[in-house]
């Protein structure tokens, strides 16, 4: 049976080892004037303005990963109220009163686990799981997303899936999931943490030996 749940991002679904899982976010800022839409599950790197935006290169950079986005709040100028939405649209999309900060939710431990859907066939279960402990990065899509449902429309990009330390992504498990573990098409759901992560001690894995040098 086809795969029933293809494209959202990453989602947030545990941490690594048995810490407690808490689902915690940080809240940070968009800038205001922020034209970029940030889907929800979208990867978010920090800016030295002091603001997040979205990743810029989903096959691995020079900025280390913040997190994952899970939501927005920013004050409307018309309504003249808060406004509270899983993504960000946008500045051109919505109307913000500039005397109250956009504020972003962050799921941005870098202990944090996420689904992530496969973007193309991964054969069978046996091929799939060879890829567990090797690195991948985002397809082509990882900066679009729904205005209908927020979500992202990220997926992991099978045909990236090497050893490579520079790739943004750790594949760590597959995911017990009936209804998209079919591994013969697309979007079999598997599970990642990010590398090279900006909260992080080394800012990546000890393993990785350019673990500095690595991101989004």
């Amino acid at each position: 049976m086809a795969n029933q749940e293809t494209a959202f991002g990453l989602r947030p679904v545990g941490l690594v080892g048995s810490g407690a899982n808490t689902t915690g976010v940080t809240e940070y800022e968009i800038a205001s004037d922020n034209t970029n839409a940030i889907y929800n599950g979208a990867i978010v790197v920090p800016l030295a303005a002091g603001v997040i935006d979205q990743a810029g290169d989903t096959a691995g950079g020079t900025t280390q990963a913040l997190g994952v986005l899970v939501g927005v709040q920013y004050h409307d100028s018309t309504q003249k109220k808060p406004v509270f939405l899983n993504y960000w649209p946008g500045s051109g999309s919505v109307s913000v009163d500039t005397n109250f900060p956009v504020k972003a939710l962050v799921a941005d431990n870098p202990d944090q686990l996420f689904v992530v859907a496969a973007d193309a066939t991964l054969t069978d279960r046996a091929t799939a799981l060879t890829a567990v402990f090797a690195n991948a990065s985002l397809g082509t899509s990882a900066r679009t997303g729904s205005t209908d449902t927020g979500k992202s429309n990220s997926q992991l990009s099978v045909s990236s899936i090497a050893v490579t330390a520079t790739l943004p992504l750790r594949i760590v498990g597959l995911v017990d999931d009936d209804a998209n573990n079919d591994y013969s098409s697309a979007g079999a759901h598997l599970l990642v943490r990010l590398n090279a992560h900006f909260n992080a001690g080394t800012r990546g894995f000890a393993s990785q030996t350019t673990a500095d040098s690595t991101g989004i």
